[in-house]
């Protein structure tokens, strides 16, 4: 049984949620925890989305600094892939994912809201990567997915300084997609998540693949991926039923089956 991370599943969406008080410091534990509710998520057919929160007061304020400080070279060489891999756990589910982000989202936490496929932030959040104040820089994928989020100017100048960022500003730079008043933040993701309780699971897959995989290579071979994933769907169930929907009662009305 997981101490600091659980999967509730309720009316198709799943919520990890982060529950190490008083901060959500991303100790080794929690890290592996967030691994497992993340595959939990992927597995579980109940679950159509996936929402990750750290409550009402802070979503996660980084790593656990006094676990790290003892480290070395040679055992910090030995745990970083897991550690990224931990970090980056949410952007492996293969469904619809959203961060709902309350007060500090900084290094290890906000590597975490990087792996979501939407971020949902109050109007008070303080998001950053401090990490050179350490100095070290991000290590569980910060300074990949922020420069891919939101280009390497403002990832550099992130990552460079350790300054915070507030939620207007990462509003407009793009770090965050949707801003709300701090008490609606877990509503907002839900209102989101719930467009996909009864959407066609494999096309939403397909989907996210072809984009991220796409992203990480050439135009080219971003193309044929779309192809294969294209293509696969027309093995689906959920691929006739919503064609044959349409053809007979036009869009938008297809019962979706997930297989």
């Amino acid at each position: 049984m997981a101490e600091f991370v659980t999967l509730e599943v309720s009316e198709g969406i799943g919520t990890i949620r982060l529950a190490r008080p008083p901060m959500n410091a991303l100790n080794r534990q929690v890290q592996e925890e967030i691994r497992d509710a993340a595959r939990q998520a992927t597995v579980d057919p109940e679950v159509k989305a996936v929402i990750v929160y750290g409550g009402e007061k802070v979503f996660a304020a980084g790593a656990d600094i006094k676990e790290m400080v003892e480290l070395d070279f040679v055992r910090m060489s030995e745990i970083v892939a897991d550690l990224q891999s931990a970090l980056g756990a949410i952007a492996d589910i293969p469904k619809p994912t959203v961060a709902a982000i309350t007060g500090y989202a900084l290094g290890g936490g906000l590597e975490v809201v990087l792996g979501a496929d939407r971020r949902i932030a109050g109007d008070n959040v303080k998001l950053g990567v401090p990490e050179i104040l350490l100095g070290i820089i991000p290590g569980g994928g910060g300074t990949q997915r922020l420069a891919r989020l939101v280009g390497p100017a403002k990832a550099k100048d992130m990552v460079f300084t350790g300054r915070f960022v507030g939620a207007e500003e990462a509003l407009q730079m793009g770090l965050i997609d949707e801003m709300v008043a701090p008490d609606e933040v877990y509503n907002a993701a839900r209102k989101w998540a719930s467009q996909f309780t009864g959407a066609a699971s494999r096309a939403l897959a397909a989907a996210k693949a072809a984009i991220d995989q796409g992203l990480d290579t050439d135009l080219a071979t971003g193309l044929k991926i779309e192809q294969h994933l294209f293509a696969s769907l027309f093995a689906t169930a959920d691929r006739t039923i919503g064609m044959e929907s349409f053809v007979e009662n036009g869009p938008g009305k297809a019962k979706f089956t997930g297989k």
